[in-house]
């Protein structure tokens, strides 16, 4: 009882300082009942341990519990709520509760009557049964809505990147420099100011600054309302070097010569790019020097912050030393591995070299039998006997269409118009045997020639040609009727594939009907018949084929012929060029060129007029026209009619001869600007009837030109007019071709 007397005392206490705290809180309040009709018992006299309240006393003052708490509880159902009476103080009324219906003697709920209107009884209207029509937008609004949004116009500071040289690149990838100082609100300058923060760190860290950094603040101009100016300023701080150069995970021959390969140098600043372009060093000139399979792992640049140096490591996983094997191929081929190998320039044993490999996989393209080929290299496990081992190259080819059909068309002033079709089957005769048909209707020329022609024949580079033509001519200097036979084996460049060395040895034989004036009969009796062989020499030391700048190149032909009639007459032709190209500057270039001529051994009247030597034309003499240049004989002219009043045409022609030399000199300064350039030239020559050439009475043609620079080569256009014009010369040609004139 002393315990519980002592919970109540603090029970009381706890409640007089609440109701003390109450009354704190609101000093209106009346003071608690309890507190002025119940006092405090008082503590019986004598015993301290006496309990304050006895018990009996206690259980006397308990109010007797309600006899109603003992009694079941009532169904739900006889509940009669009232929700207006819970409904909270401020709350809206409640809605009345619906009627609960009344239960059958079954105890279920009865069906519910119809609805008084029937129309709720009837089904929906299907939603596909609806027109709903877009409203069209009234033109000119979304204009007038994009007019309405705000816009901000900006300048750009940038502050500490121009003392490091980087203000320019970073103006060039500035996403606030971008946007030409426009915005849609505040919020996008604030955005892109973010983005070039990120920027310029990006930026400096690249340079070796890896403490830099960058804010942004963007402030209103006072004096111009809706224009902002966002400035950018970065803190380099201080620029870290290379410290030790290290690597590792290699042998010692490797990774000597990838520290042979890696440019960095102990003491130069740490620049991103430079140790990128470094380390694709290394990539390319390992697998050039005998490790197909090398690797690099991830960098490692350790900073140190008080000596602002870096430790730059670099894992090498060089894999064997390798030499070449032989050649698988896979895929979709063209030819098996035995061409591939014809086409390779190294043989077995020889140390493996990537660019070699990338060689072979130029010279499978320049095939134009493939949509893609791919060369990489296969260990095999054998070992050389030097230790090293032996590598395949896998060749994966595509076969790609190998039939073809082309055409061109072109003009010029002293050859006509001329049209060209050839049709081509590049492998009908494996590998890379090709059947060729073309086809010729022109102005001056209409011919049709069949030809086998094999690339890479038994050696890479080495083509065979089998041709048969036939064809009618109307040319300045003959008309005539023309078949002919040839063989020929070469070696030559292509736009793909240029040489240094290149040759030509061949044979042929013609058959010929041929007048100087008008068409001769088809004879042979009075036919030509002849026969000869064609050795061509050439070195080529210019840097590109159709479009050279420098360099030189050097060509000479040796050409024995006979008539097969007798008495049989054998002369040789001979003729010997050049040309160079001197750069003076970068857009200007000056070119020159000199070919002479001579064919020994045969009077002139002794040879058919398609076997001499003629000038003038786009790859000769310009200003002239083609073959129109050199000694002429003034004849009757077949159009002219003397019985037509109305006649137009001249009663006589001149018709050149042709000649058994010839000289010829060309001088061009070509200067580019970007895709575009402009040539000017002067040009000179002369064909003499004479067996050995001179120099006299040389004719000249000066001109201008214009190119288009393509990523094939120059398209060219070339106007020119003869120096002291005469009788029967035009007054100026045009010549328009692929190419530079030489």
């Amino acid at each position: 009882m002393k315990k519980a007397g002592l919970l109540m005392a603090a029970v009381a206490g706890g409640a007089v300082a609440c109701a003390g705290a109450a009354r704190a809180q609101n000093p209106a309040a009346p003071p608690a009942a309890a507190a002025s009709t119940v006092p405090p018992p008082a503590a019986p006299a004598g015993d301290p341990d006496a309990p304050i309240v006895p018990d009996s006393a206690f259980q006397k003052e308990l109010p007797p519990l309600d006899p109603d708490l003992t009694k079941p509880l009532e169904p739900l159902a006889t509940f009669d709520v009232d929700d207006k009476a819970a409904t909270p103080p401020g709350s809206p009324p409640a809605a009345a509760p619906a009627a609960t219906p009344p239960l059958t003697a079954a105890g279920t709920i009865p069906p519910a009557a119809a609805p008084a209107d029937p129309a709720l009884a009837e089904p929906l209207t299907p939603i596909g049964s609806f027109d709903v029509a877009t409203p069209q937008p009234v033109a000119g609004q979304a204009d007038a809505d994009e007019g309405k949004a705000d816009s901000v116009r900006y300048t750009l500071a940038v502050e500490g990147l121009k003392e490091v040289g980087l203000e320019g690149r970073f103006r060039d990838l500035s996403a606030l420099e971008d946007a030409d100082g426009k915005a849609t609100n505040g919020a996008m300058v604030t955005a892109r100011a973010r983005e070039d923060e990120l920027l310029a760190v990006r930026l400096l860290r690249s340079e070796g600054y890896y403490d830099a950094t960058a804010l942004s603040s963007v402030e209103q101009l006072p004096e111009t309302p809706g224009r902002l100016r966002v400035v950018v300023t970065a803190v380099p701080g201080p620029r870290y070097d290379f410290g030790d150069i290290v690597i590792s995970h290699a042998e010692p021959e490797p990774t000597a010569l990838a520290s042979e390969a890696l440019p960095l140098k102990s003491g130069s600043p740490i620049v991103a790019a430079e140790v990128e372009a470094a380390e694709a060093n290394v990539r390319l000139r390992l697998p050039q020097q005998g490790y197909p399979f090398a690797d690099l792992g991830l960098r490692d640049i350790l900073l140190d912050p008080d000596s602002l140096r870096g430790d730059y490591t670099l894992p090498l996983e060089a894999g064997p030393k390798s030499r070449f094997a032989g050649f698988t191929t896979e895929g979709d081929m063209a030819f098996d591995a035995k061409h591939v190998g014809v086409l390779a320039r190294f043989k077995r044993g020889e140390l493996y070299d990537s660019r070699k490999v990338d060689d072979l996989r130029e010279a499978m393209i320049a095939t134009n039998l493939f949509t893609t080929v791919a060369a990489e290299p296969v260990r095999t496990g054998e070992k050389a006997p030097d230790g090293t081992e032996y590598v395949n190259i896998r060749v994966r080819q595509d076969a790609g269409p190998p039939r073809s059909l082309s055409g061109s068309a072109g003009y010029s002033t002293g050859e006509g118009a001329r049209l060209e079709a050839t049709w081509e089957h590049r492998n009908l005769f494996p590998p890379e045997g090709a059947l060729r048909v073309n086809a010729i209707a022109g102005t001056q020329e209409q011919s049709l020639r069949v030809a086998f022609h094999r690339n890479n024949w038994n050696k890479r580079d080495r083509s065979l040609l089998l041709e048969a033509e036939a064809g009618r001519r109307d040319l300045p200097a003959f008309k005539g009727y023309t078949t002919r036979l040839r063989a020929q084996v070469a070696r030559e460049s292509t736009p793909i594939w240029q040489k240094k060395w290149t040759y030509a040895l061949g044979a042929e034989l013609i058959a010929t009907n041929e007048a100087q004036t008008g068409f001769p009969k088809l004879s042979v009796k009075d036919a030509f018949f002849l026969a000869g062989v064609t050795g061509q020499l050439g070195y080529d030391a210019s840097n590109s084929l159709l479009d050279p700048t420098k360099g030189f190149r050097l060509r000479g032909l040796v050409n024995p012929e006979t008539s097969l009639r007798e008495p049989g007459q054998p002369y040789v032709r001979g003729i010997l060029d050049g040309s160079a190209y001197y750069p003076v500057g970068d857009s200007l270039v000056i070119a020159g060129r000199a070919r002479v001529g001579s064919i020994y051994g045969a009077r002139l009247n002794e040879l058919a007029p398609s076997r001499r030597l003629y000038g003038g034309g786009g790859g000769s003499v310009r200003g002239f026209g083609f073959q129109e240049l050199g000694p002429k004989i003034e004849v009757a002219n077949p159009k002219f009619d003397p019985t037509d009043p109305k006649e137009k045409d001249p009663p006589t022609i001149l018709v050149p001869t042709g000649g058994r030399s010839q000289v010829e000199f060309a001088l061009e300064g070509r200067y580019r600007f970007g895709n575009y350039g402009i040539v000017g030239f002067v040009d000179a020559g002369q064909v003499y009837q004479s067996q050995s050439p001179r120099l006299s009475d040389m004719r000249f043609g000066v001109g201008v030109g214009g190119r288009l620079y393509t990523n094939f080569g120059p398209m060219r256009a070339d106007i020119a007019m003869p120096i002291g014009r005469r009788k029967g010369e035009a007054r100026f040609a045009v010549y328009v071709s692929i190419g530079q004139a030489f």
